[in-house]
């Protein structure tokens, strides 16, 4: 009977372990999916994508496909079917006749389920 005590008491111990970890865990993964989405690129070529559900975003350095689906899902609650990646190298240009370098970055072409829209223009002007 003693053992059978030990084994209740250390049944909620582990949960309310668990509980807490959890809670912890639960706001750094929410806090990443934000830090995943730099922000939406909108030109020419990302807009005429729009016609086949097509969103462009700049991404972390860091980021890979799955942590752009989850963030996408989850910020803008819409169905992510594929994500292609692409790293974008900074163009070479002068300035007052000194040569500079744009900065490097990383994009994601996310394709949404048929019927699911994000406006990522809504708030250009």
């Amino acid at each position: 009977m003693i053992a059978l005590r030990k084994k209740k008491d250390a049944a909620p111990e582990k949960a309310k372990a668990e509980k807490k970890s959890s809670t912890k865990s639960g706001g750094a993964v929410e806090a990443r999916l934000y830090d995943v989405i730099v922000r939406p690129l909108v030109t020419e070529k990302s807009t005429r994508g729009a016609e086949q559900n097509k969103v462009v975003f700049e991404i972390s350095r860091d980021a890979n496909k799955t942590d752009v689906k989850a963030a996408v899902e989850a910020i803008f609650g819409v169905k992510v079917t594929k994500v292609n990646t692409l790293n974008v190298e900074g163009k070479v240009k002068r300035f007052r006749g000194r040569v500079g370098q744009r900065q490097d970055y990383r994009k994601a072409v996310v394709t949404l389920a048929e019927g699911q829209h994000i406006d990522v223009a809504a708030g250009q002007r």
